[in-house]
């Protein structure tokens, strides 16, 4: 293999979708962090950007290409995604075919929230610190009440009936449920909680039942833990110290990983990953495209550069990940954050900051940059 051969394999090449509302204010400014870090890490790393949203959709009809799925897999390491809705477009119909799309066609079967309180004063928890909540939720992200099983009958009609059917597969709740066991036992965390509601979706979440159970015999090191999911988010509140590898159905993730971004700050600094390990996978910040804000330079972009930190985890650029981390944590301490966190700085203004973090600080040892990162293992 030739020079330029081996320094073309060992350039990444990362998919841009910052899609719709604040999406395409925030994405430009992780982006601008990461092209930062990857000069300092000495990467390198093409960027692709595709204009997939609300723009295109009315301009075009397009939504997601029928070739996009098979380019990803083909030519494509990681792909970081901003939001799609935009309230011209209703039906969301190109949000769903985009998004929805991609999670299902690429079988990414992973969603990761990563919940990690970066300062004390962000939670509204009193006498809470940073080693009280700093866990991760595992939600199931291609099954369930999102799987688009359903109907409606007699639209418009008194008597209209809709029905909407929840979709469980042995397959698609084991490997879920194994994914978590295995990053509890790889990061030595200890405990494991499945969350359900078995007492009432009889059928649905007896199957996560058993299938939680079977699972657990093979990692008799772990503590294994159900609540019913009520209880997980009164949990939640009550004593967050609990919990450090949570797994649950697709509804219930989405439910309750919201709830605990706000318990560190709010969703401008929530991340996420959808995942199949080893295959390309898409990071996203959880925040939605929120266009009462769109177009105001006035949107949080730290919960898009910390969806980068974990494209970077997925990758194998694990330092960068860090350096990621370690700067959004230091632009909280140091109060450099819009206004959502009680700052005074625009969108681009923070990115300004965080690209002068970076160019700063790479190259330290990221532990002391970031001490919780490697110890807490919600990476």
């Amino acid at each position: 293999m030739n020079a330029s051969t081996a320094a073309e394999r060992n350039t990444k090449r990362i998919a841009i979708i910052p899609g719709d509302g604040i999406g395409r204010e925030v994405i430009p400014e992780a982006v601008q962090i990461l092209r930062a870090a990857i000069a300092k890490g000495n990467r390198q790393a093409d960027f692709v950007e595709f204009d997939w949203g609300a723009e295109r959709f009315l301009r075009e009809g397009t939504t997601l290409p029928a070739d996009a799925v098979e380019m990803f897999r083909r030519d494509f390491d990681a792909i970081l995604f901003g939001a799609v809705g935009d309230p011209r477009v209703p039906s969301n119909r190109h949000a769903a075919d985009i998004l929805l799309g991609l999670r299902a066609k690429l079988d990414l079967y992973v969603n990761a929230r990563p919940v990690e309180l970066l300062d004390p004063s962000l939670t509204p928890l009193r006498d809470r610190g940073e080693s009280d909540i700093r866990f991760i939720i595992f939600r199931e992200n291609t099954e369930g009440l999102y799987a688009g099983a359903g109907g409606q009958f007699r639209r418009g009609h008194p008597e209209e009936i809709a029905i909407q059917e929840d979709i469980n597969t042995r397959r698609g709740v084991e490997r879920i449920i194994r994914y978590g066991f295995e990053y509890a036992r790889a990061r030595k965390l200890g405990k494991v909680l499945m969350s359900d509601k078995s007492n009432a979706l009889t059928f649905g979440h007896e199957l996560w039942q058993r299938v939680f159970a079977e699972v657990h015999r093979e990692y008799p090191e772990i503590e294994s833990r159900h609540l019913y999911i009520d209880t997980l988010a009164a949990e939640l509140v009550r004593d967050p110290s609990q919990f450090r590898v949570i797994v649950t159905c697709n509804l219930f993730g989405d439910i309750a990983s919201d709830l605990a971004a706000q318990l560190t700050g709010g969703l401008g600094l929530a991340p996420s990953g959808n995942i199949h390990a080893g295959e390309v996978s898409l990071f996203e910040p959880v925040h939605g495209s929120a266009p009462n804000i769109a177009g105001k330079g006035i949107a949080n972009p730290m919960g898009a550069v910390l969806a980068s930190a974990m494209l970077c985890d997925h990758i194998g650029w694990n330092n960068l990940g860090d350096l990621l981390r370690a700067a959004v944590r230091a632009a909280v301490r140091e109060r450099q954050t819009t206004r959502d966190l009680g700052g005074t700085h625009s969108t681009r203004e923070v990115g300004d900051w965080l690209v002068e973090y970076v160019t700063n600080h790479a190259g330290r040892d990221p532990s002391l940059l970031h001490p919780s990162t490697r110890k807490t293992g919600v990476r």
